[in-house]
């Protein structure tokens, strides 16, 4: 994918046009992918694995299989996210997830810059994470033959994104926060807070015994999210 200007483009923010054909590869790429790992609804835990890591890219080697089943679906608690389908995700490749993370079924990604979430992080059902933003002058936006852009997004550890929640480009959401249902979330959410709405605004702290393994400057007040 570096091969193409347009991809390095995309992957800086910058204004870059979707129909480069490197792009589309990839993203049909992607699509082939999620339709392989939607359809394998009652697969194994090494299978459902197998089936991700096509999705996002990750061509790390699975563990020797064990014969207990058992042990050898623990073997990826520690190495991969739960991920319940379906789900959909526009390249994979800008998408990453960590361990322990459940993302619940009808995910939808948008990831035309990268979008990261971190570990032990929990997402209710019909979630979208979109990262992609269009001109917001139409005579630029010219329908499909205008440029596009995009804004990362970054989910930290020990988030609760609540179900049917949207998180627009541009924002991170801070470690051990929750995000309440149906929350449209168009800026940062600091961490150990709830932030609910739309658009989703900082309601109050969350306290926590782990507000200790954070640096307290970060952790900001009430206000838009």
């Amino acid at each position: 994918m570096t091969s193409s200007p347009e991809w390095n483009k995309m992957l800086r923010g910058e204004w870059y046009h979707a129909g480069d054909e490197i792009l589309q590869q990839n993203r049909e790429r992607c699509k082939k992918a999620c339709e392989e790992f939607n359809i394998a609804k009652y697969a194994s835990r090494r299978e459902k694995v197998r089936l991700w890591r096509n999705i996002v890219g990750d061509t790390r080697m699975l563990p020797a299989e064990v014969a207990n089943a058992k042990e050898d679906e623990a073997l990826f608690e520690e190495t991969d996210p739960f991920v319940d389908g379906p789900i959909s995700i526009d390249h994979g490749l800008n998408f990453k997830v960590g361990k322990g993370t459940f993302l619940n079924f009808n995910l939808l990604v948008l990831d035309t810059c990268l979008i990261t979430i971190g570990e032990n992080v929990l997402f209710g059902p019909n979630v979208g994470l979109y990262g992609a933003i269009h001109p917001m002058d139409p005579a630029e936006r010219r329908g499909l033959k205008g440029p596009e852009a995009g804004k990362e997004i970054h989910i930290e550890d020990d988030v609760w994104i609540g179900a049917g929640a949207t998180i627009l480009g541009g924002v991170r959401v801070g470690r051990g926060s929750t995000v309440g249902a149906g929350s449209v979330v168009t800026k940062d959410v600091p961490p150990f807070h709830f932030a609910a709405g739309n658009p989703a605004r900082v309601i109050r702290r969350i306290q926590s015994t782990m507000y200790g393994s954070v640096n307290d400057s970060k952790i900001g007040g009430e206000g838009d999210a």
